[in-house]
């Protein structure tokens, strides 16, 4: 039976495959291209009006080139919540979103398996520690809907491990000594921690439950501080908060947190939304700045939005500044955005994501001291002001740079082999 470590990221997806042992018998993992060279594809599926399905860059890619069709992305976000029974129109058709991940992750699974030139029958999934928040049972619900569609896609057996957990057995291959380590996996929609024993001796146990201290985590990623980051700079230009004609009264919020959420973009596009829309339009104080909204809405052009955000959110981490380009909407409009931008409407989420260092160490009965390294790992982990908080919480440890899209999926594929031989 040949398995697989499948990394089902809420931004990015990877999946790794087993290779030759080491000296300690333990297999080194490989992650298999995807899309061309690479091995990391970005989690989106567009279905065209006519033509074939496309996933990954290609998709976004037919979406900016303005292909008339529909566009998903953070497919990942809905396990675990009430849309994933809903339904999303596509052309003429309706499609569960269980179908939408079905066809995504059956894309994956058919190029891996041409990558590896064989089928691939066994697979051991990622999760966060928590799909949701405070609710074991959705949390329960979301992994039996990953496991039915991993069945339904072809895979025979299917088995999960946490995140952080998988990013540690990655870890674990570079060091030759004991150590404690705090492993942070902050990705695009979960931030997760585990506290782990690794060390040469450990790595080609069979059972590896008394090395684990502690897991924690929490529903906040990337897509999170894009929609904060939506909402405070670019929201405004479109008329989030502006007032309404009748005194007292402003434009109706949701729109505007529909519009700045990844997974919540498409259920704009429905015809009575739209009719909605030019209601509220007529009775806004401003039309023409709520007008701004209706043309996103109309032209179908919120995920150009939400890449445009997503982008200039990376660029302020690396560069101190960036903008939001809105010409498609009036020429000349823009929304500039600072790094002091970036910190001032997302720095709760920082504080929240930090916070759960302190749970994670209570849960295992460890001081901040004890920690030897902390492993960092997660396209958020670039965000500085989030980097800075949860290293402020273990400041003796050692600082780790793990591989930023790949760690989860390389250790997935550790542990496959581990379990499937």
């Amino acid at each position: 039976m040949a398995a697989c470590g499948l990394d089902f990221g809420t931004s990015n997806t990877t999946l790794g495959i087993p290779g030759a042992t080491d000296r300690g018998g333990v297999p080194s993992p490989a992650l298999v291209p995807l899309e061309g060279g690479a091995d990391t594809i970005p989690s989106a599926i567009f279905y065209p009006v006519n033509g074939e399905r496309a996933v990954g860059r290609a998709a976004i890619g037919a979406y900016v080139d303005g292909a008339h069709g529909r566009l998903m992305r953070s497919l990942k976000s809905v396990l675990g919540t009430s849309l994933i029974d809903e339904t999303t129109l596509v052309g003429r058709e309706r499609l569960t979103f269980r179908r939408v991940i079905a066809d995504y992750l059956g894309t994956v699974r058919r190029r891996a398996e041409i990558a590896a030139g064989q089928p691939l029958d066994a697979v051991v999934h990622g999760r966060p520690v928590f799909f949701v928040d405070d609710d074991p049972a959705g949390d329960q619900r979301a992994e039996d809907t990953l496991r039915a569609i991993a069945g339904t896609i072809g895979f025979k057996a299917v088995s999960f491990q946490f995140e952080p957990i998988a990013a540690s057995l990655d870890y674990e291959r570079q060091i030759d000594r004991e150590e404690l380590a705090l492993i942070a996996d902050i990705g695009g929609g979960t931030s997760d921690f585990s506290i782990v024993r690794l060390g040469p001796d450990r790595r080609a146990k069979a059972d590896r439950a008394d090395d684990i201290l502690a897991n924690d985590g929490v529903r906040i990623g990337g897509t999170d501080f894009d929609r904060l980051l939506s909402l405070g700079v670019v929201m405004p230009l479109l008329g989030y908060r502006s007032a309404m004609k009748r005194e007292g009264l402003s434009v109706p919020a949701g729109y505007f947190h529909d519009l700045a959420t990844w997974s919540n973009i498409n259920r704009l596009y429905e015809p009575k939304t739209l009719r909605a829309l030019h209601e509220v339009e007529r009775d806004a104080a401003d039309p023409s700045l709520f007008g701004r909204l209706v043309k996103v809405v109309e032209e179908e052009r919120g995920h150009s939005l939400a890449i445009g955000v997503e982008g200039a959110k990376i660029a302020v981490s690396e560069e101190g500044r960036a903008a939001v380009d809105l010409a498609f909407l009036e020429r000349g409009l823009a929304a500039a955005v600072e790094r002091r931008d970036l910190v001032a409407h997302t720095e709760t989420l920082a504080t929240r994501i930090a916070a759960r260092v302190a749970t994670c160490l209570a849960q295992a009965g460890v001081t901040a001291e004890a920690i030897d390294a902390v492993f960092l790992t997660g396209g958020s982990t670039r965000l500085a002001h989030v980097r800075d908080a949860i290293l402020a919480t273990v400041p003796a440890a050692r600082v780790v740079e793990g591989d930023t899209f790949g760690s989860v999926g390389l250790g997935l594929t550790v542990e496959a082999a581990r379990r499937y031989g």
